[in-house]
């Protein structure tokens, strides 16, 4: 079986479009893997949802699908993060608030545990070491079972590896994953699709591949101004449209 793994979609629905193209184009997948925050900040929420619900897949809460929805309190988000979410609210219907309301804060899979944002916080706590001390971040090893956990939420390609003593190390995202190391448990972040954050503006996902037990990391290009124009259109903050340029 092949799975498409992914997050942090934001409302970006030319991204989206380009990454599930690009799937296609590698041979395609069984199953998305979606990992929460489909929309926020991104110009086509209700299109978003829409397209993923089309597909085979299974989908967690992020922070900002539950925020939309009024099932997280906005005033910890920033000025521009929430004047975007209540711009979402307004784009949503029924069906779609339905859905985002039913969304699961954490999925257990075979051996892959997936949340949002962490396995301690599944909605909101960022594991990114560029933010938050090791020893800190590597306390999430305790919080779940399974051999994997997927996060999201920092918009940032990560491995996070625990070994057989329990030592944990943070380590760059590479093309391949070998995921067949005995003893060892993993915490792994594909990065975004909709606003990625580590300098590269492409959008990142994972491809994997259970009977070989690999991961593929993929960067996908696509067209970053048509979806600037349309959050000019819709009179969206003009942080959240320069940030795509950039990967920030």
């Amino acid at each position: 079986m092949r799975y498409a793994i992914l997050g942090d979609i934001h409302g970006n629905l030319v991204a989206f479009r380009a990454v599930l193209a690009d799937i296609e184009a590698r041979g395609g997948c069984d199953k998305v893997w979606c990992l929460g925050d489909v929309v926020g900040y991104g110009p086509e929420p209700h299109s978003c949802i829409g397209i993923l619900r089309n597909r085979k897949h299974v989908c967690v809460a992020g922070n900002h699908d539950w925020a939309a929805i009024g099932k997280v309190d906005i005033s910890d988000f920033n000025p521009d993060a929430a004047q975007a979410c209540r711009w979402t609210t307004q784009q949503l219907d029924a069906l779609d608030r339905d859905y985002l309301a039913k969304l699961p804060e954490k999925l257990v899979l075979g051996e892959f545990t997936l949340v949002h944002g962490s396995p301690r916080y599944p909605v909101w706590e960022y594991l990114d070491p560029d933010l938050f001390p090791m020893d800190d971040i590597c306390q999430n090893f305790d919080y779940f079972d399974t051999k994997f956990c997927l996060v999201g939420h920092s918009h940032k390609p990560l491995i996070l590896r625990q070994d057989k003593a329990g030592n944990c190390l943070a380590v760059s995202i590479f093309d391949k994953i070998g995921l067949n190391v005995e003893g060892e448990r993993v915490i792994i972040n594909p990065g975004g699709v909709g606003q990625p954050r580590d300098g590269d503006c492409r959008a990142s996902y994972i491809i994997y591949d259970s009977g070989t037990q690999m991961m593929y990391h993929h960067r996908c290009n696509y067209d970053i101004r048509l979806t600037q124009e349309k959050m000019r259109e819709y009179k969206l903050p003009l942080s959240l449209i320069v940030r795509l340029d950039y990967g920030y």
